[in-house]
């Protein structure tokens, strides 16, 4: 997701791009699961891969920051609603290096598919999700949360998802019922000047593997 590339900026996404999130959000709560899998896109898939069992998911814990150490992401994440239009607010313009959480959602961690954006550049230079598209299945997802718990997800596919055939119930939907599921979220494609916007979105999703204590946290 960019700051806007455009002179018109003002929002992470169009109205159009955004208004994909937004189904996606409905989606969750109309509880959609059982997503098959592989799902259709364009980049990655476990190949084969021998991931690791699921974690039982964890008690509900706001999110404080999210790593992903392959990537070189160490952010800060913020809690994020809907704007006037209905659309998901984005981290703020003026800190590319924080990523936003949908706090109408799941907490990450907790059952379900929890929903994590970033942009992917701003007019001069990268922002936080830049690398998202390199990211690896079996690699992992670190987010650290408020309770002093780290929840540890493993990723097990990377799509890019073409905004004119965008399946929000494939996409947003959980794909195991009872799992703790992740996704995070950027721009991808190619950047459309007439339309002002990116062509694709970047999802990462991943699941719960591993759960264990920030250091310096009292037990």
């Amino acid at each position: 997701m960019s700051e806007g590339k455009s002179s018109g900026g003002g929002r992470l996404l169009t109205f159009a791009a955004w208004s994909v999130l937004v189904l996606g959000l409905w989606l969750w709560g109309r509880q959609i699961t059982g997503v098959p899998a592989p799902l259709a896109g364009q980049a990655g898939g476990a190949g084969g891969q021998v991931l690791p069992a699921a974690h039982a998911p964890l008690a509900a814990a706001l999110p404080q920051r999210v790593d992903v150490p392959s990537i070189g992401v160490q952010a800060p994440v913020i809690p994020r609603g809907l704007d006037a239009d209905g659309a998901i607010e984005p981290p703020p313009y003026g800190s590319p290096g924080t990523v936003g959480w949908w706090s109408g959602g799941v907490q990450p961690g907790a059952a379900g598919a929890a929903l994590m954006v970033g942009h992917v550049d701003t007019k001069s230079k990268p922002a936080v999700f830049y690398g998202l598209s390199s990211a690896q299945p079996g690699e992992k997802v670190r987010v650290v949360r408020a309770d002093g718990s780290v929840a540890e997800f493993t990723i097990e596919d990377v799509r890019v998802y073409e905004r004119a055939a965008f399946d929000a119930h494939k996409v947003y939907g959980q794909r195991v019922r009872g799992r703790a599921e992740l996704r995070l979220v950027t721009c991808g494609g190619t950047y459309d000047k007439a339309a002002k916007e990116y062509t694709a979105n970047v999802v990462v999703s991943a699941y719960l593997t591993g759960a264990g204590v920030r250091p310096g946290t009292a037990v």
